[in-house]
């Protein structure tokens, strides 16, 4: 028994950390897929901690959630049609992820469209649960774009270009959340935090899905309009608003997520 004593405490722990860090790595994905999606996972409140951690995973998510949309596009054109089965891949874009990015991006039009009273006036109108006239006219323009535009794409381009489009636009997200302060001091957007290793795993993640499904030349280019987009939103939100939101952040993905497959629909139409 005393021999073995000495022998046991010198030997290090070799199970607890990595199964430490798996626990960790575990439930940051889930609570990414819980926050982006309807998925039904049981992960509690995660926190400001829990989604610093998750936003790692955001573009993973992403790209989860357009490979149903543009399966159900590719799959779809042969029996209703290339215009029909789009109308169907968009519908699943927005069940899939519970409309989160459409609210967004409806109330974030809506305070643009808001007159007099400054900041302070356009953030309680996209505070308000009805949608006015410019949220009706930004969900119309994004459906219809983005319809037409898949309608345009061959199938197998349209599953891909909606892969692309959900990686880049959940971490455009991730630009606006990061060169943007917050405009409130309650909300998702004063709570949403990223830290340098998500950010980094999450660039790494969007560029290696991008380029390794459109190609160099057009990866690059929907890299580039997701970036865009970001900057696009993070203008609008600093100038009129004073920061981000969480309505800000869903806009950017809407945005973004259009943005890109505009971009990819006018190089491979070309």
């Amino acid at each position: 028994m005393s021999s073995a004593g000495p022998d046991t405490e010198a030997r290090p722990p070799i199970v607890a950390p990595p199964r430490g860090r798996l626990r960790t790595v575990v439930a940051d994905l889930g609570h990414a897929l819980a926050f982006l999606t309807i998925v039904p996972i049981r992960v509690g409140d995660p926190g400001p901690r829990g989604l610093a951690g998750a936003a790692a995973f955001f573009p993973l998510v992403g790209a989860l959630v357009g490979a149903p949309a543009g399966a159900t596009r590719a799959l779809g054109a042969d029996v209703f049609g290339p215009l029909t089965a789009s109308v169907l891949a968009v519908l699943v874009l927005a069940v899939v992820t519970g409309a989160l990015h459409l609210d967004g991006l409806a109330d974030t039009a809506d305070g643009f469209g808001a007159r007099g009273g400054g900041a302070e006036r356009r953030l309680a109108v996209m505070r308000d649960s009805a949608t006015g006239v410019f949220g009706v006219l930004a969900l119309l323009g994004w459906a219809l774009l983005l319809t037409s535009a898949l309608a345009s794409l061959s199938d197998h381009d349209a599953l891909i270009t909606l892969i692309a489009a959900g990686t880049v636009s959940r971490c455009a997200a991730l630009v606006h959340a990061d060169a943007t302060p917050s405009a409130r001091h309650d909300g998702l957007g004063a709570a949403f935090h990223t830290g340098p290793a998500a950010r980094a795993v999450a660039a790494i993640t969007t560029i290696f899905v991008a380029i390794l499904l459109c190609g160099p030349g057009p990866g690059f280019a929907a890299l580039g309009a997701g970036v865009a987009a970001a900057a696009a939103t993070t203008l609008y939100a600093r100038r009129l608003l004073g920061g981000r939101t969480g309505d800000t952040l869903g806009a950017t993905v809407a945005l973004a997520e259009l943005t890109v497959v505009l971009t990819l629909l006018a190089i491979w139409h070309s």
